[in-house]
């Protein structure tokens, strides 16, 4: 029968740190911190799968968001303000003149509370927060709830709720950096994505508003392809970025769960697919130089090292029309659900 477990892992500012180990019935596990809801580790058969730190001093310093819960809004917003009716609403901004993942301290630092579970098929985490009215700009009194459920059959659930006093907006997800192999980058993986089109950005790396198609370009993924094989393309959106960091439209998006990604490495066999019921996700290749960041054991992170999946509304929607709004108002539950299954 799967067993959760938990220990204290230190202490962060915002208060003491647990870190919980969800089993399965095969052995194989999943380490949840109550710090920003962090997955901390996913081993499958001793191997790990994602990217992160051995103690909790790595997640207090300069790092880029491992495996955390990003609110209260995940990816960008131009110009740190957005409207709701006549209202305009200034946030911190952390990324020049925007606002990214939430502001400064998004939901990535803070303490949730936390209660776990155990049924013949699954470990569950219950992760809560209040986020105040006013938090990092943002209007209402939102309450959120981050369940991850591991499963005997390697899957890790993520399901977000969240319900508010004020018209908001929200848009959650998982920052976790996935490698299934044993090479120290993922551009021998391969990767299907089913979006036939993608959403360009400006120099600071906010959507334009348009919605391009991915035919022709280096960001076609509909059949699979290996990561790195248009990574440096001669292409002005690769360039921009120095690889992959953009929001694609997920197909015929409605709302229900559903695969939108494969993920392979080659020479394992090691499989990683996607399934959500979000509108979009971005794709992101660890595109940071060398050395900027280190990873387990102190040791450099190389440029990348990973691939994201971060499922999602798309960046900076509260300030474009055409794009699925994340205004979430009073009376309404915010409901989202995304799964990484390993096989």
């Amino acid at each position: 029968m799967p067993t959760v477990k938990n220990a204290p892992w230190g202490d962060a500012p915002a208060g003491p740190v647990q870190r919980f180990t969800l089993a399965n019935d095969r052995g194989n596990t999943v380490h949840i911190l109550n710090y920003g809801g962090v997955v901390q580790s996913i081993r499958i058969d001793g191997k790990e799968m994602v990217i992160g730190f051995d103690t909790l001093e790595g997640y207090l310093g300069k790092q880029p968001n491992y495996g955390a819960v990003i609110g209260r809004y995940a990816n960008r917003i131009g110009g740190a303000s957005f409207k709701i009716d006549d209202t305009t609403y200034e946030l911190v901004a952390n990324d020049g003149e925007h606002q990214l993942h939430g502001g400064p301290e998004g939901f990535n630092t803070k303490i949730w509370e936390a209660e776990s579970s155990t049924t013949d098929t699954e470990a569950v985490l219950q992760l809560s927060l209040l986020s105040s009215d006013g938090d990092m700009g943002f209007p209402g009194n939102l309450h959120v709830i981050c369940t991850y459920e591991w499963t005997n059959d390697d899957a890790l659930r993520i399901h977000y709720s969240a319900t508010t006093d004020k018209p908001t907006v929200v848009n959650l997800t998982n920052h976790s950096y996935f490698n299934l192999g044993n090479e120290a980058t993922v551009l021998g993986h391969t990767l299907r994505l089913d979006a036939s089109s993608y959403t360009p950005v400006s120099d600071s790396l906010i959507p334009t508003g348009d919605i391009l198609p991915v035919g022709g370009t280096p960001f076609d993924f509909r059949e699979e392809k290996v990561v790195g094989k248009d990574i440096r393309a001669d292409d002005p959106q690769i360039q921009l970025a120095g690889g992959y960091d953009h929001n694609y439209v997920i197909d015929e998006y409605d709302g229900t769960l559903r695969e939108i990604a494969l993920v392979t490495d080659p020479e394992s066999g090691r499989k990683l697919r996607c399934f959500t019921s979000e509108p979009g996700v971005q794709l992101f290749t660890t595109n940071f130089p060398d050395g900027k960041f280190s990873a387990r054991g102190g040791a450099p992170l190389v440029r990348h090292a990973g691939i994201c999946l971060e499922t999602q509304h798309f960046p900076d929607s509260p300030n474009r029309a055409n794009f699925v709004s994340p205004l979430l108002k009073v009376g309404e539950t915010y409901n989202t659900t995304t799964v990484y299954r390993f096989e």
